[in-house]
């Protein structure tokens, strides 16, 4: 099975298109599948493929088409994230109504399943495409909201949020829509946008949850998650298209088969066994977990981008405890939000002049080391330990000092989550969705668990101690990234995976070579 972020082969040159949603000049050549050992049992006819039937698949969209999907998928994104950061301002109401004194497990139900489900989910998106995955999704989140919504028991509220996290597809189908039309090179501003509603997502429901809490009960708080999971499944429904390729060239291959001609779609010469082997699909889901233990490029990203982002929805439990001390309301605490969501707007623009200077050196014929895309986080990752020990000296000051820090710390997360993404699908190329997939991973598990301890460490720490401790944790994340930068390529040079790598990029340029060769001789076939 095919992972969600793979690293396209840059045909750019050789077949006269641009590669970043720009035009197409002429119609791919099909080539006959016997050039090919992926589809003996159709040796005789030929095979759609990403390199013959370019224009057939997402790559080719306009622009204009490929930003309304990234703009669906941004809601679908932010309505997960949304569902996750909500609850924690039904956790009182639950406690009273119940009985019971820890509904803030609901967190811990919702966010360590979602690290689970993101990664079940994506394979599936591969073989059975974009669209119906991201559906099947959607229906089961709210399903999973109606059972909160009615249950008579706490159990049953636990119960609907591990099937909600379980059903939620988040970051790692979206991303491999992302690839789906971008090639690695160009995918920059696409990660930029989606990255962002991944993050902006959690601080919305923050923002919302204040006057839910303060002015409706809490059956009201999954009443808007579903009203909003609702009208994101409709609009996902009428308005997405399938951006996967094999599905796209399947269907391709349909239209022409009506048409009398001999044309197949990529999974159309498998075989069942060959598309859905146990073996395979297993090894698929447990890559990005191999890669998260045994790779220290993704294992120590990985764990700063769990902690940052572990950081914001501790938020959503602390910031009660240290506003609490100036009189705050609900609705008070969450407007404190809004400080955040602008850091991520700040962070999202600040990396436009980045991304166009890599893209200027690529113009220039300078082939970048994956390295490279870490250069800005040097400088905004210090925001986060700096936001950290700024809130823990203001904290009892004046509450306007946590405001002001919060939008350091959140600068620092929205960079380090698009940073890491950004440096992992560069330096691991076709195995980039496991990379990504790991880290992805570790943001959801360790943002769920932080429930666990943030009120215990708030309460018998104090607010001053407890955030010197994540300013020494948050500063100890930090290393790894100078690490990477200055030694990434040596770490590199000893990874299984990028040894692997780097092997199947000199076949591929060997392969390229003589298929050219090859057609200077033999005629190719052409479709119009």
């Amino acid at each position: 099975m095919a992972s969600a972020i793979e690293e396209k082969p840059n045909t750019s040159t050789a077949e006269g298109h641009k590669d970043n949603g720009g035009t197409v000049n002429g119609i791919r050549e099909l080539r006959h599948a016997s050039e090919s050992s992926d589809a003996p049992a159709f040796s005789n006819r030929s095979v759609l493929t990403e390199e013959n039937a370019y224009e057939k698949t997402a790559y080719a969209w306009s622009t204009k088409k490929k930003w309304i999907l990234l703009t669906v998928v941004a809601l679908c994104q932010t309505s997960m994230n949304f569902n996750a950061a909500i609850y924690s301002n039904a956790v009182d109401a639950i406690n009273e109504e119940f009985n019971v004194t820890n509904a803030r497990m609901g967190m811990v139900a919702f966010l360590v399943p979602y690290a689970f489900g993101c990664e079940l989910w994506a394979p599936w998106s591969e073989e059975l495409g974009r669209w119906i995955i991201m559906q099947l999704s959607l229906a089961g989140v709210n399903i999973s909201i109606i059972i909160c919504a009615l249950s008579p028991t706490f159990g049953g509220i636990i119960a609907g949020r591990v099937i909600g996290g379980l059903s939620s597809a988040g970051g790692s189908v979206t991303l491999g829509m992302v690839a789906d039309m971008f090639d690695p090179e160009s995918q920059q501003h696409a990660v930029l946008w989606a990255s962002l509603w991944s993050c902006l997502g959690a601080v919305v429901g923050g923002v919302c949850g204040g006057p839910v809490q303060q002015y409706l009960s809490w059956r009201w708080n999954f009443y808007i998650q579903l009203i909003f999971g609702g009208v994101t499944a409709a609009v996902h429904f009428f308005v997405a298209q399938e951006s996967r390729s094999t599905v796209m060239l399947d269907k391709e291959a349909a239209r022409l088969r009506k048409q009398g001609r001999e044309v197949y779609g990529p999974n159309e010469v498998k075989t069942f066994k060959e598309r859905f082997n146990a073996k395979e699909i297993i090894k698929t889901m447990w890559r990005p977990y191999q890669m998260l233990m045994f790779e220290p490029i993704v294992l120590f990203l990985s764990l700063l981008s769990g902690f940052a982002d572990a950081l914001i929805f501790s938020f959503f439990e602390s910031y009660g405890i240290i506003f609490k001390q100036y009189g705050f309301s609900p609705v008070q605490n969450g407007l404190a939000l809004i400080p955040l969501a602008v850091s991520y707007w700040l962070a999202y623009f600040s990396f436009f002049p980045v991304v166009a200077r890599h893209t200027h050196r690529r113009a220039q014929g300078e082939v970048l080391s994956p390295e490279s895309r870490l250069w800005w986080l040097l400088f905004l990752v210090l925001l986060l330990p700096l936001g950290i020990l700024g809130c823990a000296f203001t904290a009892t000051v004046h509450w306007g000092g946590v405001i002001a820090f919060s939008i350091l710390i959140g600068m620092a997360n929205y960079s380090i989550y698009f940073a890491t993404v950004d440096y992992m699908v560069a330096a691991y190329g076709e195995y980039s969705a496991s990379a990504t997939g790991g880290n992805g991973f570790a943001r959801d598990f360790l943002a769920g668990i932080c429930a666990l301890y943030t009120g215990k460490m708030y309460r018998n720490l104090g607010v001053r101690n407890a955030q010197l401790l994540l300013f020494g944790i948050a500063t100890a994340f930090c290393i790894p990234v100078y690490v990477f930068y200055y030694m990434g390529p040596k770490i590199r040079n000893r990874s299984k995976f990028a040894m692997q790598l780097a092997k199947n990029r000199n076949s591929a340029r060997t392969r390229a070579v003589a298929t050219q060769q090859n057609e200077q001789i033999n005629p190719v076939i052409r479709f119009a």
